[in-house]
């Protein structure tokens, strides 16, 4: 089933286990990434398996405004973009972006180095998340970007003749790599960048590094390559302009794929995904590697990853920095493991779609976990038997799929609001059901939480 925005809460009973395969949807990261590019190339680009979901229809929409045609295509979730060569058709346009930070942080970025008039915001929510230091970034670049309510944060106005390329900047890597990754899709845009590269360094450490891999990978892609001299050091080269690669096909979330793994281990499995394997470029495969190192049974092809319960989970540290995103469903399988859990590396979680640390520990604490929270770490101490638990999702889609695991181990849970799974993954809950003997479907309820 689809969980709609209109479902108020989906019943889970206690679920016996888990087997069987998935083919995943596809990447929000790379899609958004990928649809941006695609926009600003020379030619045409067929998009194959593009995702179907709330952040990525944030994405085109955005781009229909500024003029740029994104036509379906007769195969299944396949696009055409007709590149506007750097420059967007729509010089003044005001747009929505919902709570989609890959959306509104890389457009940000593109607009004010290309030049024009636009103003984007999104939901409440997002202008609750930090972008100062992407407008400061764009602001040394010689970009108008100014903030029409609180100093930092969205909504964003931009308005001038773009930034200049050339000289070195300074930006910050530890509250969001999407920052540098929009700043480095943009700098070919640049005026005078067909005479002059531009370097980044960063000032701060780095976090989620491979979601800027990710970037540099699909930017190679199109035909720019970046340089790094260093670890702190990205040169986007003078001359690089985008061309079309004809036809480009979007990986399966490996995000996705950490409920799914993970339900395989809990549920006994084997549950296999398609669509992501051994050669991903996205960093989260990484959580099937951490699964394996606590004592699961995980195998690897060149798309695809199985799991399987294999002895009991280990607890322990586990430094989460490179899989911000896979490292919720951590939080949840650390209920299983044979003793308390550490997770660090996870400041980035206090910024994302809610405070995703305040928010794991009040859930987790509801089934009867000991937590302890930090400003950058979760230690999830396990217990015998969990309790029955109305899961509050923040409208968070992350903690929504996380805590569905939950009834892998015994506990019957109530997820509020599981309409929220749209922002990613509309089909999430009627794929758990698939590999749950249909218990993990759920039963639509009313609203245990109304009048609370």
């Amino acid at each position: 089933m689809t969980a709609s925005r209109g479902t108020a809460a989906l019943a889970l009973p206690a679920i016996a286990g888990a087997a069987g395969e998935i083919e995943l949807p596809g990447s929000k990261s790379i899609s958004n990434r990928t649809l941006l590019l695609a926009a600003l190339a020379r030619g045409n680009t067929s998009i194959e398996a593009l995702l179907a979901a709330d952040d990525v229809d944030r994405m085109r929409e955005a781009l229909a405004e500024l003029g740029v045609v994104v036509a379906p295509l007769a195969a299944p979730r396949s696009f055409r973009v007709e590149g506007c060569a750097g420059s967007f058709p729509v010089r003044s346009a005001k747009l929505f972006l919902g709570n989609a930070g890959t959306a509104l942080r890389p457009l940000t970025a593109a607009l004010a180095v290309a030049g024009g008039r636009y103003e984007l915001d999104g939901v409440p929510r997002m202008r609750e998340r930090p972008i100062g230091d992407l407008v400061d970034a764009l602001r040394n670049l010689g970009a108008g970007v100014r903030c029409l309510g609180r100093e930092g944060f969205p909504p964003l106005l931009v308005d001038g003749d773009g930034a200049r390329a050339g000289g070195a900047i300074d930006v910050r890597g530890d509250v969001s790599s999407q920052f540098l990754s929009a700043l480095l899709m943009a700098l070919p845009l640049a005026r005078g960048a067909e005479d002059a590269a531009t370097t980044l360094r960063l000032s701060t450490p780095l976090i989620s590094r491979p979601y800027v891999a990710i970037t540099t990978n699909l930017m190679r892609r199109f035909g720019v390559t970046v340089a790094t001299p260093d670890a702190d050091t990205f040169v986007v080269p003078a001359g690089a302009r985008y061309v079309s690669p004809g036809t480009i096909r979007v990986e399966g979330d490996a995000s996705a794929a950490s409920y799914f793994l993970a339900a395989g281990v809990l549920g006994g499995g084997p549950v296999r995904v398609t669509g992501v394997g051994r050669d991903s470029i996205q960093g989260d495969v990484a959580f099937a590697d951490v699964l394996h190192r606590q004592g699961a049974d995980v195998r690897f092809g060149p798309d695809w990853i199985e799991a399987r319960r294999g002895g009991p989970l280990a607890g322990g540290t586990i430094d989460c920095t490179e899989i911000p995103d896979a490292a919720m469903t951590l939080a949840v399988t650390a209920l299983a493991a044979t003793g308390p859990t550490t997770l660090t590396g996870i400041a980035s979680w206090r910024v994302k779609e809610t405070d995703r640390i305040a928010a794991m520990a009040n859930e987790l604490a509801k089934l009867g976990a000991t937590v302890v929270a930090g400003a950058d770490r979760l230690t999830v101490t396990p217990l015998d038997r969990l309790r029955p638990a109305v899961i509050d999702t923040y409208d968070d889609h992350r903690i929504a799929m996380c805590f569905s695991l939950a009834a892998l181990l015994g506990a019957a849970v109530t997820i509020r609001d599981p309409g929220c799974v749209a922002k990613t993954f509309p089909e999430y809950f009627g794929v758990f059901g698939r590999i749950t003997g249909g218990a993990g479907a759920g039963r639509p309820v009313p609203d245990p939480g109304a009048g609370r």
